[in-house]
């Protein structure tokens, strides 16, 4: 599963569902495929690998005006031509695309096998297109509907009969799907982002949603054929943020996006005379945060050392109980919820799979769940209890940048208002704002080394494993700096707490084997410094991320980058920026897609 797009209308559907696969081509994939009808026939060409193998294949015109496409990312079967998407009935009338997993795809194979149909793939949504053409008699939206209720597991779905032109038909259950709303023409995709050429108007489908689209319109019911209301929204992006603008990548224009995406997620936030902030998505009252004994933040991937940076900050300026869980754990926990503890879920999609289900989990037991997102009118700002929206403005590289600066900024200013609430000074708070504000200048300070990140990079890339270190607020950081190398460069990368260096780690320390060290201006500095010791008397290079002026850490490391001197509380933030500098610049010294790294996507809507 990965990527859905939809057309119908009065232009050539070939290119605008080409374009739009191309638009989603960030979220991972390995083969596409389209499906165009015109003249009663439908017309399937499908690839494996790139989508320039796609367009190679495509003969110089394919008409028609209606037609489907996709970008698959294998579950079931091999990465093959026949494997990829769309798949077609025996007739070759009915074709579909599909995200998400069948649950009981071998039992509805095994019964299609019985009567008669020959199944071509070894993917579980073939068996879709065989069902709808089962229950089909001239309405195909009656026949999805049927099929439907045969499926067990998630989906997103979109649906097309050769003798049904210039409609389509779209169901979820589980796996995102928008609705684009244009002049004289409609658009079915996973992503707004394979339709903003053509439009900003969209309506987010939610689960058990089945909508029939053409070009004039369309119409919303759930399985029962009970109407289901929906509303317009307008897409806040502009074509130009999902657009490169002169950079090589997309995660290189991310990472320098970040004072501005920072900027956006303080603005109006911020009480600067208070020493506070505001955020009324929350919908609760100070005398609803002031019940709140224990917060627990629920997230996966990158979001989850995010999570982890602000259960050390909520304890240590609001002394309230704090921690970080994955949420691929806690749903099968069967978690205890207190009445006085309030969830938060984080995520950049709003769509992660893991984190949506332990939403629902949580709320089914009476929690109150709150969502930090990034993407509005995503599942989990829907189905929350309320939240904020991080505004990080949409991000395209699969390695996440920009979003994990801006959850960061999110989760500050929850901490701070509930700091201020609590044992938090005014004095204190107003400190904490300013030097909240300084960031955005801070960073660009940082972001003016990237020619010295660059060589120090370049310098280890031959490298084939790397110890990151951190303590306290930067122990998720040396995490995320891990994560980040790993994911682009595929150099094996770890993260530990420098106070576990002597209880395993250090005897894999060599002289082929860097150690990342970050080194901010705390309380801790000077423990830190023990531990560098301790590997520099082992021959271990050293690479320090250090505060301006430190000589003691630039008499140790063998090489040294500098972030400016801030309040203690700020360095996750300037110090996760060369991290992200250094796993780039590796990744491209070693000649890696750096975008669309192997094996990852960039919304994870599938358990």
């Amino acid at each position: 599963m990965c990527g859905i797009v939809g057309y119908c209308g009065e232009r050539d559907a070939a290119s605008i569902l080409v374009e739009g696969l191309k638009r989603m081509e960030y979220r991972g994939y390995d083969s596409s495929g389209i499906s165009v009808g015109f003249d009663n026939k439908l017309t399937v060409i499908k690839k494996k690998g790139k989508i320039s193998n796609l367009q190679a294949a495509l003969p110089s015109k394919i008409p028609g005006t209606y037609g489907i496409g996709h970008t698959r990312w294998a579950t079931h079967g091999e990465v093959t031509d026949l494997n990829a998407h769309p798949h077609s009935d025996s007739s070759g009338k009915i074709t579909i695309v599909h995200n998400g997993i069948i649950e009981n795809y071998i039992t509805l194979r095994k019964k299609l096998s019985e009567n008669g149909v020959k199944l071509l793939t070894e993917t579980d949504s073939e068996v879709i297109a065989h069902l709808v053409a089962n229950f089909y008699d001239g309405d195909l939206e009656r026949a999805v509907k049927e099929a439907l209720k045969h499926l067990e597991g998630t989906y997103g779905i979109v649906a097309i009969h050769a003798d049904e032109p210039g409609r389509m038909v779209g169901a979820r259950n589980g796996s995102p799907l928008v609705l684009g709303l244009g002049e004289d023409e409609m658009f079915l995709a996973s992503d707004v982002t394979a339709m903003m050429s053509y439009t900003k108007q969209v309506v987010y489908l939610e689960d058990g949603d089945i909508v029939t689209v053409d070009k004039n319109g369309f119409k919303t019911t759930d399985i029962r054929d009970n109407e289901r209301d929906k509303t317009v929204s307008t897409v806040g992006w502009d074509i130009g943020e999902i657009e490169k603008e002169g950079y090589p990548t997309f995660m290189e224009k991310e990472i320098f996006e970040q004072p501005q995406s920072i900027l956006r997620g303080m603005s109006g936030r911020l009480d600067i005379d208070q020493g506070t902030a505001k955020l009324g998505g929350l919908n609760m009252s100070s005398k609803d945060l002031r019940l709140v004994n224990r917060v627990i933040i629920l997230a996966a991937g990158t979001s989850y050392y995010s999570a982890m940076v602000c259960s050390y900050l909520l304890e240590k300026i609001a002394r309230i109980p704090c921690s970080a869980e994955l949420s691929s754990e806690i749903r099968y926990k069967n978690p205890i919820v207190d009445p006085n503890t309030l969830y938060f879920v984080v995520s950049q999609s709003g769509e992660t799979a893991d984190s949506l289900y332990a939403m629902r989990e949580l709320r089914r037991k009476g929690a109150t769940v709150l969502g930090i997102c990034n993407v509005v009118g995503s599942t989990i700002p829907r189905e929350s209890d309320g939240g904020v929206y991080i505004h990080s403005g949409p991000e395209i590289a699969v390695a996440s940048t920009k979003a994990f600066t801006s959850q960061l900024t999110a989760m500050y200013l929850f901490s701070l208002i509930m700091g201020r609430m609590r044992d938090m000074s005014m004095s204190q708070g107003k400190a904490f704002v300013d030097a909240m504000d300084g960031l955005p200048a801070q960073i660009e300070t940082v972001l003016s080394q990237n020619a010295h990140i660059k060589t120090v990079a370049e310098k280890y890339s031959d490298c084939t494993s790397f110890f990151y270190l951190g303590r306290g607020l930067t122990y998720p950081i040396a995490l995320e700096g891990a994560l980040k190398l790993k994911e682009i460069s595929y150099i094996h990368a770890e993260g530990y707490s420098a106070g576990e260096l002597k209880h395993g780690p250090i005897a894999l320390i060599n002289e082929v084997t860097p150690s990342v060290f970050i080194v901010p201006k705390d309380s801790l500095r000077e423990k830190i410094i023990s531990n560098m010791k301790e590997v520099k008397a082992r021959k271990g290079p050293i690479i320090a991320i250090a505060v301006e002026g430190d000589e003691d850490v630039a008499g140790i490391a063998d090489d040294v980058i500098f972030v400016p001197e801030a309040h203690e509380l700020m360095y996750p933030f300037l110090m996760v920026v060369p991290l992200q500098l250094f796993a780039y610049h590796t990744a491209v010294a070693l000649g890696r897609n750096v975008d669309q790294p192997r094996n990852l996507a960039k919304s994870v809507t599938v358990e």
